[in-house]
């Protein structure tokens, strides 16, 4: 029997903080909080650190920059991954959703059967990972041909999380056109005959994709692969959206639309990078308003990975919430949205994922970080 037995933590329980607390890990699951005595136990000494659940990241796409960290130069795809994983779990990040763009061929690595194939190498990679590696396909709802691509990645059980997306110009993210352009030649350098290409063949390709939408939430559902909607901008888009079986709502843009999503229990999704950088990018609510005004479940690395745990602790103070609230935003909140019912808690039964995370004049970083109670990765601060 593999055992554990983490001292000296200030441990975040689901409601509360333990303080000089201990916990004890048996073949990688949390066997007893605090127990008298390790019984034999290899023993670890977690003293001036903090110990919470590994975080459970429900949308980064961070490793499409691992792929493809240039337009057009690509990295073989497993070196890929496995430089995603690390990064993940160097951030704290146990359980990370891959967000993968099907968007056809408008947007660089962003077609289908690229996108397809970096889907089946996260799932190739997965047994040899750091960290527990998921894939989020995000479908571009304008895109005709991607549809029979994702039915085939959740025949195979390739998909762990499915979003539908509107990038369309003139509403969502992009209410916008000349914003919605300028993020496209500046991201992905498309020249202004490219650009007037593009919007004109997203706004024909509008047509049907409601019921491509069904067509994929009906077949995710058969699975049980949960369902989000992304960029909500209007109530009435997230009571369409949440009638036809979306049980999370991404990045809603504003207040109201926020509210909405959890009028009808869905979680709510927002970006850790937003928390740090004080805003958004594209102009929509910031997340540090969504915490405050009660209206955000989870937060998710978005695009970097190393942004949630500096986020969590920062929030205390920035939104007056306790340090179990805000753990619990990175932790159980996201792994109920899943339906990942073994993790997201330090509590007796759930899988021995944590974090001990050191304080740094200010700055906090995961020094231990452990994977179904195997330690993954693990850097000293203090070189006294």
């Amino acid at each position: 029997m593999n055992r554990l037995y983490l001292t000296g933590a200030r441990v975040v329980l689901p409601n509360n903080v333990l303080e000089d607390g201990a916990v004890l890990i048996e073949d990688g699951v949390i066997a007893a909080i605090n127990p008298g005595s390790g019984n034999g136990a290899q023993s670890i000494d977690l003293r001036g650190k903090t110990l919470i659940p590994g975080m459970v990241d429900l949308h980064c796409d961070a490793l499409e920059k691992e792929v493809e960290p240039r337009p057009n130069v690509h990295f073989p795809l497993d070196f890929a991954c496995a430089q995603a994983d690390k990064r993940n779990a160097a951030a704290g990040v146990t359980t990370v959703f891959h967000a993968l763009s099907f968007a056809n061929e408008e947007l660089g690595m962003r077609n289908n059967v690229f996108a397809a194939s970096v889907a089946r190498a996260v799932h190739a990679w997965n047994p040899h990972g750091l960290v527990d590696n998921r894939v989020h396909c995000r479908y571009e709802v304008t895109d005709p041909s991607a549809p029979a691509i994702l039915l085939e990645l959740m025949a195979a059980d390739e998909m762990h999380l499915l979003s539908v997306m509107d990038h369309s110009p003139g509403q969502g993210q992009f209410r916008d056109i000349a914003a919605f352009r300028d993020y496209l030649s500046r991201t992905y350098k498309k020249s202004e005959a490219e650009l007037d290409t593009l919007v004109q063949n997203k706004l024909a390709q509008a047509a049907g994709a409601m019921t491509r939408i069904r067509l994929l939430i009906e077949a995710a559902k058969a699975k049980g692969i949960p369902i989000a909607s992304h960029d909500d901008d209007t109530p009435e888009k997230v009571e369409t959206l949440h009638a036809l079986g979306v049980g999370i709502s991404e990045f809603p843009i504003n207040l109201e639309s926020a509210r909405a999503a959890r009028d009808r229990n869905m979680s709510t999704v927002f970006g850790a990078p937003n928390i740090l950088r004080g805003k958004s990018q594209s102009g929509a609510m910031r997340a540090l308003d969504a915490v405050k005004a009660g209206v955000a479940d989870c937060l998710c690395a978005d695009y970097h990975p190393a942004a949630l745990i500096v986020a969590v602790f920062r929030l205390p103070e920035l939104a007056g919430i306790t340090l179990a609230d805000a753990v619990r935003l990175v932790s159980a909140n996201p792994a109920r949205a899943a339906g990942l019912t073994d993790r997201g808690e330090i509590a007796v039964g759930k899988r021995a994922d944590l974090v001990a995370v050191a304080h740094i004049n200010g700055l906090t970083q995961a020094s231990a970080v452990f994977s179904a109670g195997k330690l993954v990765y693990s850097a000293h601060f203090d070189h006294g």
